[in-house]
């Protein structure tokens, strides 16, 4: 059996990200998740505060000065777990390709060696099992990560 939560947000309030997280924690721990809960809040930090700062709504979902709309998505099934980040937004996220160069060679440079953009999505990918992304039916895009649960649940949720 499957479980899903949904929380819609608006970019511009001061405490979006934080909602999120918040909303992200208490999802999971209700779910008997919690022991995933810090990497799937740093996820959803990094999603959410990708449509803050950098989302531009689509004109024909937008009105000007309106405020933009970002729906956050929890999805349980019982060997996943899937987070959907949803904007108005339909360009394509940029979703790192690959590693630029091995760990081992980079040694104490590693940091100089991260690219200019997407380390937030280079964050994502790492702690998820799989990053990807949809257009939405009617403009904006969901940009969806897959947590595998090894085995499932640990205790039933409520």
């Amino acid at each position: 059996m499957g479980h899903f939560r949904a929380l819609t947000l608006f970019a511009e309030s001061a405490d979006t990200v934080r909602a999120a997280r918040d909303m992200t924690a208490a999802t999971l721990q209700g779910w008997g998740l919690g022991r995933m809960s810090e990497d799937v809040r740093l996820v959803v930090s990094e999603l959410v505060g990708n449509v803050v700062h950098h989302a531009v709504p689509d004109d024909c979902l937008s009105e000007p000065g309106a405020s933009r709309r970002i729906d956050v998505l929890l999805k349980m099934w019982p060997d996943w777990l899937f987070i959907g980040v949803v904007d108005e937004d339909s360009t394509p996220p940029d979703l790192p390709v690959g590693e630029f160069i091995s760990p081992e060679l980079a040694g104490d440079f590693g940091e100089a060696l991260l690219p200019d953009r997407g380390r937030g999505l280079l964050i994502v990918q790492r702690l998820a099992d799989a990053v990807w992304w949809s257009p939405g039916e009617d403009g904006g895009k969901t940009v969806w990560c897959r947590f595998d649960l090894d085995g499932g649940v640990i205790a039933s949720p409520p």
